[in-house]
């Protein structure tokens, strides 16, 4: 019995110092894991049906992904939205409606950026999305909010006949999501209620209204009709009419009918002297400049023609060598010619699509990952967003163009450090940088082109 207890207490004193050197592994283990958190934008992220878009995400602190598993989902751990395991994309999970239209932005993915690049944005992927990371087997996400917004078309008014003593008067938009309100407002701004209002969405879930509203002799004959967005309670710009007492019936309600005078007014700002003055420097330029596009620059996004003159936007990346010339997130190229000296211009003419950027750019400007699309970041344009016209300074200046320009003139001046955007249709003034903004290094053209839309270089 003695032996027996002095061999128990033996085993149970060289079993204690493993029991412990364990311990302390497994301790040490879950240290190692629980390494980093993950981070995305704490506000909504927002985009426009048909463009781009990347979700924010990235690891705290800064490490490398590549060997972990990233997992983009939405509501369900299974509803796979993107899943890149073992090094690599994995599309096996991927719910159908994201099939070839993500993609892991693997460029910043050894610092822990992790962020996901959506194409072709729909309505139906609004919502929430998680950002999933697992590193053995500790994992951490992080949940953020897309909103999706579509600007379709301006309130289009018409007459439709005689109802109710009065003349009816709709007003219709279609492509708008999310959902707007249409707004009646009389001559005095005050709300006015619709006689009936339909609504329904397309193939697309673009929402498509019909408004209407009864005029009457004795009513307010100035109405004007808007959108409001439903995300950021902005109203658009209203489309107003008048109709004078002279259409309203005596007798018959038929002639109404068919003499009503629907009056749009667009109201035009005159710059007479500036545009003269700007008639008069544009006519000193004797240098036209015969630009090209560089192919090493462009995003593989962008299709070139044949003679390097034009750009459009194509559905799928192209499989193209990631240099160091070539932009990997922004989808711009560069024009193959650069100035340092004298004064050049050129025309570039815009087609199709309301996404479209133009402008001048130093040879410098930054190729990899998000770049400030500003004097700052190195870039002088202007630039179409939906109906909107601005200048790409910090921060933008809007334009009140009253129509898309389609071909715009580049003046760069690089004695004086300036350039000028002029509209070579009907030779109106757009927009000039002030003299001493763009710096005296090698300045190249510049374009953005988003969905839908294409640009093509001229002499």
């Amino acid at each position: 019995m003695k032996g027996l207890s002095i061999c128990h207490s033996s085993t149970a004193s060289s079993s204690l110092p493993g029991f412990i050197i364990f311990f302390i592994t497994f301790c040490v283990h879950k240290l190692e894991s629980a390494r980093f958190t993950v981070i995305g934008p704490d506000h909504p992220v927002t985009a426009i049906v048909g463009e781009d878009i990347v979700l924010p995400c990235h690891l705290f602190p800064r490490m490398s992904a590549e060997n972990m598993e990233v997992r983009w989902f939405r509501s369900e751990f299974t509803s796979v939205v993107h899943l890149y395991q073992h090094g690599k994309d994995e599309y096996g999970q991927q719910m159908p409606e994201y099939h070839e239209r993500t993609e892991l932005l693997k460029a910043g993915i050894m610092v822990g950026n992790v962020a996901l690049g959506i194409v072709n944005v729909r309505p139906s992927d609004e919502g929430q999305y998680h950002c999933f990371v697992q590193d053995g087997i500790f994992n951490e996400e992080a949940v953020l909010e897309l909103k999706v917004e579509a600007s379709g078309s301006a309130p289009q008014i018409s007459v439709e006949g005689y109802q109710d003593g009065g003349i009816r008067i709709v007003c219709q938009l279609a492509g708008w999501y999310p959902e707007p309100e249409v707004l009646w407002r009389d001559r005095r701004g005050q709300l006015l209620s619709p006689s009936t209002e339909t609504k329904s969405q397309d193939g697309r879930g673009l929402f498509e209204i019909k408004s209407s509203i009864i005029i009457t002799e004795n009513s307010n004959q100035n109405l004007a009709c808007s959108i409001r967005n439903a995300y950021f309670s902005l109203e658009e710009e209203p489309s107003t009419f008048y109709i004078s007492d002279f259409f309203f019936p005596r007798m018959s309600p038929w002639p109404v009918v068919w003499s009503v005078t629907l009056v749009i007014s667009l109201v035009f700002v005159s710059l007479t002297l500036f545009l003269l003055k700007l008639r008069e420097w544009r006519r000193s330029l004797s240098d036209v400049a015969n630009v090209t596009l560089d192919p090493d620059t462009a995003h593989p996004y962008l299709v070139l023609s044949e003679d390097r003159k034009s750009v459009s936007r194509g559905d799928t990346r192209q499989q193209l060598r990631d240099t160091p010339e070539r932009f990997d997130t922004e989808r711009w190229v560069l024009g193959c010619e650069g100035f340092t000296r004298g004064r050049h211009r050129w025309e570039v003419e815009v087609g199709g699509g309301r996404f479209w950027a133009v402008g001048v750019a130093r040879e410098s400007v930054g190729r990899k990952g998000g770049i400030s699309c500003s004097p700052e970041g190195g870039i002088w344009a202007v630039e179409r967003w939906l109906g909107q016209f601005r200048a790409l300074t910090s921060p933008e200046t809007p334009l009140p163009l009253s129509r898309a320009p389609s071909r715009i003139r580049v003046c760069l001046d690089c004695g004086r450090g300036q350039v000028t955007f002029i509209d070579a249709g009907d030779e109106a003034p757009i927009f000039t940088f002030p003299p001493g903004s763009v710096p005296g290094e090698r300045i190249r053209p510049w374009l953005w082109v988003g969905g839908g839309s294409w640009l093509r270089l001229c002499p």
